[in-house]
């Protein structure tokens, strides 16, 4: 069969289709995707033809951005106004002239590729989507209704008032157990499944919730994206990290060089980019900016967390953690490097946040695999 992979961002909401791609192709399924002209390379980095369908939301790659206070309700706005309203708008005509053409008989897309989605389902099509906003309560369905309701008229669909129209034909929902806000449930349709970075790599044992190393190891990451609008935000926290006895990776994203950080002491690594299979290996503890992608592989591994949310829906993220006792969080735009250093030290002193993470961790474990979720789509495509 043919598979027509999509996406509406950028490597964050890309990774988590890939593993089903792979999966399918691996069955011997064509698969191709469909994404913004600036992830071109990185899909086809990844093996995977791709094609331009428009629905730029990168920002240039030479631009730095100071740390902004983070608002909520402008986060949202942005999902209607312009993921929805604009992006979603084409994204829906380019992906529909692309289904007209190959004729796909699976669109595979990401949560917030609504566009993709309407194409899909005017073409008759089956399509699944997959979970990105890990947590929940970001996606407003009340706010999002009225640009969902105009794409879909424009698409000849009905406007659909029973649900807000971001979900497909089968949900896949790869976010470790209790990650997700009771109060934002997802629809019937949706199948809990194991976050794929457990294909990867190994779970710890929960009998040894703190590695007997000499030294410790942690993880620092601010995004793919947020990077570039973090202002002064690595560099204090790379100055509370300075004062630890443990080793550090730190990835800056592409559009960034680790020299703009300034020269760094032994035991910290910066790099670009890295893998997050790679990244999170025999680590500690991570520092980040509670991303979706990143916290997700951080609990599915049994590992605490320091979170800094900066905006979309990491805020939303960063307090479902915190009420899960898994991590502990700090203002991105206050924190000193002392807050950083004191805290660090206590999340990898043996602490309550490990064990939390750890419990979470066995219970992922748990979920169907990628390969049965593979299954599910071939059925859904049948």
């Amino acid at each position: 069969m043919r598979v027509l992979g999509t996406f509406a961002g950028g490597t964050g909401h890309f990774l988590p289709t890939l593993p089903y791609a792979r999966q399918l192709r691996a069955r011997g399924h064509q698969v191709r995707y469909a994404c913004q002209q600036a992830m071109l390379p990185v899909v086809e980095a990844a093996g995977f033809p791709a094609v331009d369908t428009g629905g730029a939301t990168l920002l240039p790659p030479d631009e730095r951005r100071p740390l902004a206070p983070v608002d909520r309700a402008h986060e949202q706005r942005v999902v209607a106004d312009f993921f929805i309203a604009q992006v979603g708008t084409e994204r829906a005509a380019r992906t529909s002239a692309l289904i007209a053409q190959w004729r796909p008989d699976l669109v595979l897309r990401d949560e917030m590729d609504v566009g993709a989605g309407v194409a899909a389902e005017a073409a008759g099509i089956p399509s699944a989507d997959v979970i990105v906003i890990a947590a929940g309560g970001f996606l407003d369905a009340e706010r999002l209704r009225p640009p969902i309701e105009q794409l879909r008229v424009r698409h000849g669909l009905p406007r659909d008032p029973a649900t807000p129209g971001l979900h497909g034909d089968l949900t896949l929902d790869p976010v470790p157990p209790g990650l997700r806000d009771p109060a934002d449930s997802l629809p019937d349709t949706a199948i809990a499944v194991r976050p794929p970075i457990l294909d990867d790599l190994v779970l710890r044992d929960p009998a040894s919730p703190v590695r007997q190393h000499a030294r410790r190891s942690l993880y620092l990451t601010l995004g793919t994206i947020f990077a570039q609008e973090s202002g002064d935000l690595f560099l204090r926290v790379l100055a509370g990290l300075r004062e630890l006895d443990v080793d550090v990776l730190v990835t800056v994203g592409r559009e960034l060089d680790p020299a703009e950080l300034g020269p760094q002491p032994g035991h910290i690594r910066v790099e670009r980019f890295v893998p997050l299979p790679e990244a999170l290996r025999g680590r500690d503890l991570v520092v980040s900016h509670a991303g979706s992608g990143t916290v997700v592989a951080t609990l599915a591994l049994g590992l605490p967390s320091l979170l800094l949310p900066m905006g979309a829906d990491q805020p939303w993220t960063a307090e479902r953690c915190r009420a899960l006792g898994v991590s502990r969080v700090l203002d991105p735009l206050a924190c000193s490097p002392t807050e950083v250093t004191n805290t660090v030290s206590a999340l990898l002193d043996d602490s309550p946040e490990q064990h939390a993470a750890l419990a979470i961790a066995q219970q992922t474990a748990e979920l169907p695999t990628t390969a049965d979720a593979a299954g599910l789509l071939e059925g859904l495509a049948r």
